[in-house]
Parts: C-alpha cells; sequence; structure tokens
C-alpha cells in the first residue's frame, strides 16, 4: 500500500478534472488526479462532439477526453487509474483512499465526480446508445433537424428538452406515465402552446425498436397503457430519456453542504464549498447546464481558487511564524 501526497487531489477525469489537472499543473501545485470507475465520464458514451469549441469538425466524445488526458499529462499531471472509496474532509491535509488500498493525503481536492443520467432500464436502451438513444438534447439534436423524436419523462428536464428539441425537429413525442407533468406551469403552458409537440399520456416505454443493417439505428419505441396494458408501436428517429440525473456525490455526503438531489453547494460565481480547501467542479456540483465546456471551465476556477487558497494560507503560516520570532525576540530582552 502506497501513501501519495500532493498539494492538489481531483477525484474524476472528465472535463472537470482534466481542465483542473492541467490549471493546477501550470501553477506548479503538481497533482495527483484519480480516474475513478470511468474515465471519461459521460463523454465516453457520446458519439460525435460538435458543440466544444476548437474543433471545426466533429470528434468522437473518447477521443476528446484521450485528448484531454494528453495535455494534462504533457504538463505535469500524475493520472492514477483507482476508485477512491472513502474520504475524510474533517481535517487538513484531507485524506482519500483507493480501492487499491492506497492512501492520498492533499492540503486541497478538487471533487470532479460527474453524474450520471437516469436511464430506464430496457434491453436494448444501451444497444443504441450514440445510434438514436441520448440523455441530453443539447449534446445531440442537432442531429435530428426534420427528424421525428420520442421524449421520455415528466419534469422540468423532459419539458425543457422537448421545448429545446422542437426547434430543431420535424415532430416531438413526449411520452408520460401519468395524467398531468411535474413540470413548472409555464413550461407545461410553452409545451401545450407549441404545434410540433405532442403528448401520450398515462403510457411507459416497453421497447426501444431499431435496425442493425445497414446503419445501426433507432426507428420507433413501443409503447405500453399503464391502464389496460395494451401496446401499440410509435415511428421515431431519436428517443431522449429525460428522467433526471444523479450526481456521483455519495463519496462526500454528510461532510459538506450540499443542494437538493446531492448536488455539492458551491458558492455563486465559484467553486468553492462549505469546506475551505475542498472545491466541486462539473456535473456533481451544477445540475442545470451539464455541458462539457461548462464542465470544462468550472475545472479551471477550481484549480485557480486552489492556487489562491494555498498561496493565502502559505502567507498566513510566515506571518505566524514572523510574529512568534518578534514575540522571542522581545522577550528574550525583557
Amino acid at each position: 500500500m502506497t501513501v501519495h501526497r500532493t498539494k492538489l487531489l481531483i477525484v474524476g477525469a472528465g472535463p472537470a478534472g482534466y481542465t483542473a489537472a492541467i490549471y493546477g499543473a501550470r501553477a506548479n501545485l503538481q497533482p495527483l488526479l484519480v480516474t475513478g470507475l470511468q474515465p471519461g465520464g459521460q463523454l465516453t458514451i457520446t458519439t460525435e462532439v460538435e458543440n466544444y469549441p476548437g474543433f471545426a469538425r466533429a470528434i468522437q466524445g473518447p477521443d476528446l477526453v484521450e485528448q484531454m488526458r494528453e495535455q494534462a499529462e504533457h504538463v505535469g499531471t500524475r493520472i492514477l487509474s483507482d476508485t477512491i472509496v472513502s474520504v475524510d474532509l474533517s481535517g487538513r491535509p484531507f485524506e482519500a483512499v483507493g480501492d487499491s488500498g492506497d492512501t492520498y493525503r492533499a492540503d486541497t481536492l478538487v471533487a470532479a465526480t460527474g453524474a450520471q443520467a437516469r436511464w430506464l432500464g430496457l434491453p436494448f436502451e444501451l444497444a443504441f446508445n450514440g445510434a438514436g438513444v441520448s440523455a441530453c438534447a443539447t449534446c445531440d439534436g442537432f442531429f435530428y433537424r426534420g427528424k421525428e423524436v420520442v421524449v421520455v419523462g415528466g419534469g422540468n428536464t423532459a419539458v425543457e428538452e422537448a421545448l429545446y428539441l422542437a426547434n430543431l425537429a420535424a415532430k416531438v413525442t413526449v411520452v408520460h406515465r401519468r395524467d398531468r407533468f411535474r413540470a413548472e406551469p409555464i413550461l407545461q403552458y410553452r409545451l401545450a402552446a407549441h404545434p410540433r409537440i405532442a403528448v401520450v399520456w398515462n403510457h411507459v416505454v416497453e421497447e426501444i425498436l431499431g435496425q442493425d443493417e445497414p446503419v445501426k439505428a433507432v426507428t420507433g419505441v413501443r409503447l405500453r397503457d399503464v391502464g389496460s396494458g395494451d401496446t401499440r408501436d410509435l415511428a421515431a428517429d431519436g428517443v431522449f430519456v429525460a428522467i433526471g440525473h444523479d450526481p456521483a456525490t455519495a463519496l462526500f455526503r454528510g461532510q459538506v453542504e450540499m443542494e437538493a438531489g446531492g448536488y455539492i453547494r458551491i458558492s455563486p460565481w465559484s467553486t468553492r464549498t462549505s469546506v475551505p480547501g475542498f472545491f466541486g467542479a462539473g456535473d456533481c456540483a451544477e445540475s442545470v447546464y451539464r455541458q462539457a465546456v461548462v464542465a470544462a471551465g468550472m475545472g479551471c476556477m477550481a484549480a485557480l481558487e486552489a492556487e489562491k487558497f494555498l498561496a493565502d494560507h502559505a502567507a498566513d503560516a510566515a506571518v505566524r511564524v514572523e510574529e512568534r520570532s518578534t514575540r522571542a525576540m522581545i522577550g528574550a530582552y525583557v
């Protein structure tokens, strides 16, 4: 078992984590990044990324993550393939323990653990992920211009996704298992007034329909009436699952203030948390936009704030040493 000591520990290897590592390394903090179970986060299950700045042509999600990793290593980040299983934020240095048995001690810590979309749990859902099934309209809606799509869900997320997609798709059908939405009234009003949005009430998606040849693609969904049990097929080019996200923050629960839903609470226009020296970046602390570029920006903020935190504490420590030295000198002459 090894004990790793670092000024900056980053937990998570998505856009937030790698960007924090890049900025931390350039600030000479010698960051250590622990990848976790799914290095790259949700980008690893994303096919073409067209909205990340700097790439004139679409780049595959896994390729984008790999370039981030290479850049972080190039500027001096140590990257370890381990999964953090426990964290102690009760005092500094913070201490984390990996599944490997290794211990990590850090003066500052950035949580970049991300979030995961909730899925329906259907047999072909993951099989067609990236080939017609998505959990992010902002990410993938562009590919369904002029096509017909299905949105599954009944909360704010589902209605907002449907409204966004209605600006691109020829038709949007929202499938909800109940007879009314949970979304805010203003969102419901906008959805009801939109000519390209239809709603199928009291139904659930029982199966994703698709083809493997000549191109792997979704062709529709099989719906089941929750009352009668009757089924029917609905043609569609894409299915957007919008039943919420779960932030990966169980490690920190009970040790730091959190928002509803388990997101780490951060200060406005900052990544600072209720624990000094502990910062939250990306989808584990931000539930509104859920975009790679936003996560990367937060990773930058976290590293810069960690650098300032360490500098301020070093300055405070120097002042205390000088004060003690001064008092000792005065005592010697009294």
